[in-house]
Order: structure tokens, then sequence, then C-alpha cells
């Protein structure tokens, strides 16, 4: 994008952006107006249906809007941590909608918007927790206003798990796939559990609008999915 482009996207009125989740078992896709949201379609599946329904959705989503895809001002795709292949199918999609259509990129943090689920009070956090393998989970803090308090990990959970908040604050709220590791593992009232909630490209929707306005846009060419942790192939035991 040259600076004519450029320049051109910071002075546009509006910002008409399209929304990609696929971190997790849901295929979630957005259109939303200034940071407001205008259709939704969303569809949780174990069986991960990402790659046969997003690209259904992504139109479904621009025709119940009532907009046409040249109307888009920029792609925002959930970066991560979360499945390998989910992401990398949502970023290969957001990366090639950006290229065709020469509009900005911009990757949204999946625990960060996970978080945005709720709506927290003072003296409240929020733990966004994705499952991982055996008693691991990617895990990240937000404060009340949604600040990052501890950093994004891939944490093993065990009965020391979060002792240093666990003392400090009156509600700890626990969402994510990853809530009923940590549920089956700590006892303590302060913690509260949401151990069905996904992300969803809802919460996207304010998320990328911030950025659009910021103008926090990645590299389309270079950029990749935030895995946290190197994938690993299971390679087959060689016959004796």
């Amino acid at each position: 994008m040259d600076f004519f482009q450029f320049k051109t996207y910071l002075c546009k009125p509006m910002a008409l952006i399209l929304n990609i989740e696929t971190a997790t078992t849901n295929c979630s896709v957005s259109v939303a107006k200034n940071g407001k949201l205008l259709s939704l379609k969303e569809f949780d599946s174990a069986g991960y249906s990402h790659a046969e329904q997003l690209h259904l959705f992504i139109v479904e989503v621009l025709e119940t809007a009532g907009v046409v895809i040249s109307d888009l001002n920029a792609i925002a795709v959930s970066k991560g941590p979360g499945s390998y292949t989910g992401l990398r199918i949502g970023v290969s999609a957001a990366k090639g909608l950006c290229f065709s259509l020469d509009i900005p990129l911009i990757a949204v943090p999946t625990l960060s918007s996970m978080a945005h689920q709720l709506t927290l009070g003072k003296s409240e956090v929020v733990v966004s927790v994705l499952d991982a393998r055996r008693m691991e989970v990617y895990s990240a803090v937000f404060d009340a206003d949604f600040n990052q308090i501890q950093e994004t990990e891939a944490k093993i959970i065990d009965e020391t798990s979060y002792q240093d908040i666990l003392d400090s604050y009156k509600t700890i709220y626990v969402i994510g796939s990853g809530a009923q590791k940590i549920k089956d593992t700590l006892r303590n009232d302060v913690l509260k559990f949401l151990v069905d909630a996904v992300p969803s490209a809802k919460e996207m929707c304010s998320l990328s609008h911030r950025s659009f306005e910021a103008s926090a846009f990645e590299d389309v060419a270079y950029f990749e999915p935030y895995y946290l942790k190197d994938f690993m192939v299971q390679k087959p035991k060689s016959k004796k």
C-alpha cells in the first residue's frame, strides 16, 4: 500500500471491518462499522468446520450487513494463541483478502478478545485460558480495564497456579476452554468459571476498530499467527 492510499484510510469517516475468528472450535465472522456490530455468523463444532464454513460465513455476513466486499476498509483476524490449523485457516483467508482488496490487516489477540465477553467491576480480573495439551493452558490475565497484567504464556496447571493473584482480588473470572482444568485443580471461592466460552468475532469489533484508528496494521506479507508453542508433528511409529 503506497503513501497516498495510506492517507486515504486515515481520512475515511467510517471504518467497515471484517473480523475473522478461527483460533478454536468456533468458526466466527463479523462485520462492524466504526466498532459496532452489523452482522455475525458463527458455528462452534468440535470437528473444526473452518475450512468448509469460513468463506461461506464471510459471504453471508457481508450480505446480511448490506455491504459488498469492496466496501471493506480492513480485515481483522484473531492472531492466537490457539489451534494451529484453525489459526492457519483464518490468517490465510485474511491475508488473501487483504492482498486482493489492497486493504490493511489487523491482528487481534485471541485471549484479550475473549476476556472482553465480560464486564468487570472494581477488584475483579479475568483469566483467559484456552485448552492445550495435558494439564497445560494458554493463559493471560486482564484487569477491570482489560489491561494485560500477566503475560500470555503456556502454563501448566497445578495447586500453586495463580497464587499471586488469588489473594489480591475479590473475584477472578476464568473464561475459556481451559477453565475446566483450573476448576478441577484449584479450590477457591474467589474463582468464577465460564467453561463453555469460546472466542468470537463479536468481541473483535471494538478491538479491531481501535487498532484501525491507531493505524496499528500488520505487514500482510510477513505476518504469522501467534502459536505461542512450536507446532509438533507426530511421526508414525516405525514398523519393526
